[in-house]
């Protein structure tokens, strides 16, 4: 398959940058973005994703920034927000295992992340940071499992970046189709 069939402008148009302005999101900025992710779909209808955040300058920043390896950190001290999201992995109706909360929360993610874009805002996940260290630092039960970071906040120049992160400010390559797929048989390397 060498053509690309055509998607959404909405969905090839997103990506993950980095460079944000250090502006505060307001409430009525942030919240949409968490109202996507509740219309995420789910084995069901279980909806496990959960998401604990915080807004730059609030008393609650530290507990989320300090879970980040340098790296995060040297460039989502601008961000507006932080967030941790989690996924219950067993059912609230019956406390079975959810062998699908993993699958569920990664679709709500990406509603989030595709209402951010939509809204011209910066939603870049992550999965640097100490998961050890989040379960401790918010006291998360054994029946949640902590699934990644999100920085989000207002487009920043290139400026706000060092030079390492600068380079490497733009959208990225996706594999082929042919290497995603296979009809019938698994054929992947």
């Amino acid at each position: 398959m060498t053509n690309s069939p055509p998607i959404q402008k909405l969905i090839k148009d997103r990506w993950s940058p980095r460079a944000m302005s250090s502006e505060p999101l307001s409430k009525e900025e942030l919240m949409p973005l968490f109202e996507a992710a509740r219309w995420a779909p789910s084995s069901y209808n279980a909806q496990p994703w959960r998401f604990i955040y915080a807004h730059r300058d609030s008393k609650h920043w530290d507990l989320l920034f300090n879970l980040l390896v340098s790296f995060n950190q040297s460039w989502a001290k601008n961000a507006a927000a932080l967030v941790l999201i989690l996924s219950r992995t067993t059912f609230s109706h019956n406390n079975k295992p959810s062998p699908t909360h993993s699958f569920d929360t990664g679709a709500a993610w990406e509603n989030l992340a595709l209402e951010g874009h939509a809204r011209g805002l910066v939603v870049h996940g992550m999965q640097g940071f100490d998961y050890q260290k989040a379960i401790e630092t918010f006291q998360i039960p054994t029946h949640y499992q902590v699934e990644a970071m999100i920085a989000i906040g207002k487009q920043g120049p290139l400026t706000s970046l060092d030079d390492s992160i600068r380079k490497d400010e733009h959208p990225k390559e996706r594999l082929s189709l042919d290497d995603l797929i296979s009809e019938g048989i698994f054929n992947f390397t």
